[in-house]
């Protein structure tokens, strides 16, 4: 047996001691060795999703409930409807049953493509619907309070038909107050001005659908819809020489990039989008609707001596064909919208959605250093969810030939395109906040100064 050996209590305690302080430097040693490790790996997980959210070659973006975050090219006006605490561009469209607020019949100016009713369309559960934002509400359009708030203003639309489209429902809307008087310098319908007398309130539309100068090389081309010769380098002087005396101007521009174009940049042809040209280089649709807006917006602040106006851009509204392109029996027919679960934005609308977003970052931070303020109205989610509110086939009586016989692209009136406006009215009440809040600060500074 072996002998026992008796170990006196305070033999215990440092040995109990010995073994604390040893377990504790082994931990304090791993620490220092792991901790530098794990920061950098963490930084190096934050870089990479940074880095990933900036990027075109993200393949899908769900434009959900919880999955709208593109962070890294969201404009910051998104986050507030006014009281810093809202998104009011991500939501759902819910039912209204108080709408229309005009009808084809109480406005005469509604595009006759876009007069949905008056050429048969034999639902009008499409009218009955309102945006509603996650965690807010928007406002319904409050005419009175809108033209009081552009009293002694100008606002111009710059962009395709579909900005056209906007212009004629905001005059349908504002017409429950007031119809304008045409003051127009030109006869030609691309370039309207309206003129309500009551509030000193000019609105405009400039046509121009490319933003840059462009030329048609070929009525017919590869696909018999024309082939343009877009300068891209070069803004549409139509409209860039014209917004010195504009309060607001609302950029937009989007579905005739689809079509086939010559790239031009330096006054030398560079490439094409689907052109069929043999050695010439065939860009993606993104690139050249970038470099548009690139070069529009550089326009808008190169005329900072001239311009001190605020410049909104209004995204991208994706079109709604199913079963076949525009011009290969595509259509429309759905009879309510999508939730956001749905429906994803992807493919070449993500691509030129991002590509607008990038532009107008660039553009707000080179603003911010000349004075000159870009907001974004952000419809791409909303109108994403409208399958339902373009005129198909009725925006023409049956046995018309029109270029579109099935519209997919513009939008009725009235319909869910108000809802843009109802978004512009919401960002002219914040802009209006934000000036207030700046000229308090203004004079308080001076205050500050004198005292």
């Amino acid at each position: 047996m072996d002998q026992m050996i008796n170990i006196s209590p305070s033999s215990k305690v440092v040995h109990k001691t010995r073994s604390i302080v040893l377990k504790v430097a082994f931990i304090l040693i791993l620490l220092t060795i792991f901790t530098p490790l794990l920061l950098k790996k963490n930084n190096n997980n934050n870089l990479y999703h940074s880095y990933a959210a900036d990027q075109k070659s993200s393949t899908r973006l769900i434009l959900g409930k919880k999955e709208s975050s593109s962070s890294a090219i969201i404009d910051e006006d998104k986050k507030s409807n006014g009281n810093g605490k809202c998104d009011i561009f991500t939501g759902e469209w819910v039912a209204n049953p108080e709408a229309p607020y005009y009808t084809n019949k109480s406005c005469w100016a509604i595009h006759e493509h876009q007069n949905c009713i008056k050429y048969g369309r034999p639902d009008t559960d499409f009218i009955k619907w309102r945006w509603k934002p996650d965690g807010c509400e928007l406002p319904i359009f409050n005419p009175s309070q809108f033209l009081e708030i552009v009293r002694g203003k100008r606002l111009a639309f710059v962009g395709d038909s579909v900005a056209r489209n906007q212009m004629q429902s905001l005059i349908c809307l504002l017409s429950r107050v007031e119809y304008p008087i045409d003051v127009s310098y030109t006869p030609d319908e691309y370039f309207k001005r309206w003129f309500y007398k009551t509030y000193n309130f000019t609105l405009a539309t400039f046509w121009t659908p490319f933003l840059v100068k462009a030329k048609e090389n070929d009525p017919n081309g590869p696909n018999g819809t024309g082939l343009f010769g877009l300068y891209l380098d070069e803004p549409d002087q139509k409209w860039a020489t014209q917004i010195d005396e504009f309060d607001y101007v609302v950029v937009s521009v989007g579905h005739w990039f689809h079509r086939p174009l010559m790239y031009y940049e330096n006054g030398h042809l560079i490439g094409c989008r689907f052109c069929n040209i043999k050695n010439l280089t065939d860009y993606p649709m993104s690139y050249g609707y970038q470099r548009a807006f690139h070069t529009a917006f550089k326009a808008i602040l190169g005329r900072e001596s001239s311009f001190k106006g605020v410049t909104y851009l209004r995204t991208f509204a994706p079109s709604h064909f199913e079963g076949g392109e525009w011009n290969k029996g595509g259509n429309c027919l759905r009879k309510k919208p999508y939730r956001s679960n749905e429906v994803s934005l992807e493919g070449i609308n993500l691509d030129l959605y991002i590509a607008q977003m990038k532009e107008l970052k660039v553009a707000q931070r080179r603003g911010r250093e000349r004075g000159l303020k870009f907001r974004v109205i952000d419809a791409t989610q909303a109108m994403l969810l409208r399958p339902d509110g373009h005129p198909s086939r009725y925006g023409h009586w049956p046995e018309e030939k029109v270029a579109l016989y099935n519209d997919c692209v513009h939008w009725c009136l009235p319909g869910p395109i108000d809802t843009w406006n109802d978004f512009l009215l919401e960002m002219l009440k914040k802009e209006r906040a934000t000036t207030k809040e700046e000229n308090l600060m203004y004079l308080n500074q001076r205050k500050m100064r004198i005292n």
